[in-house]
């Protein structure tokens, strides 16, 4: 039998095809795997940036709270000097404190 010089044959054209064909959905198959996995990671990293603003928002929160705590912690030596100064008064008014006494302890109350 004779060999052909030249062009192939219907058989190699047919398997030349079929070979850039599968070299072509391969590459094709990788290149979407690749955009897969970069967009992944990306949404990972856009995740764990979020993630940060939100921690980070979370404790200028807790530290606010903390600074307006801190003014009411404070706030009940007021009214407590008031009660402490009624109840003198009305010790004087009733004649069981004298004037000095008064003032002596009025200070103390005030100075502390």
């Amino acid at each position: 039998m004779r060999r052909r010089v030249g062009r192939p044959g219907l058989l190699g054209t047919m398997a030349r095809t079929a070979v850039v064909a599968g070299t072509a959905t391969a590459v094709s198959g990788r290149m979407q795997r690749g955009a897969a996995e970069r967009s992944a990671q990306e949404e990972q990293a856009a995740a764990y940036q979020q993630q940060a603003l939100v921690d980070q928002a979370a404790a200028q929160l807790a530290a606010q709270q903390a600074q307006a705590q801190a003014p009411v912690a404070a706030a009940p030596s007021g009214p407590d000097r008031v009660a402490q100064l009624t109840a003198l008064a009305e010790l004087k008014a009733n004649g069981l404190l004298t004037e000095a006494e008064f003032t002596a302890e009025k200070a103390r109350v005030l100075g502390s």
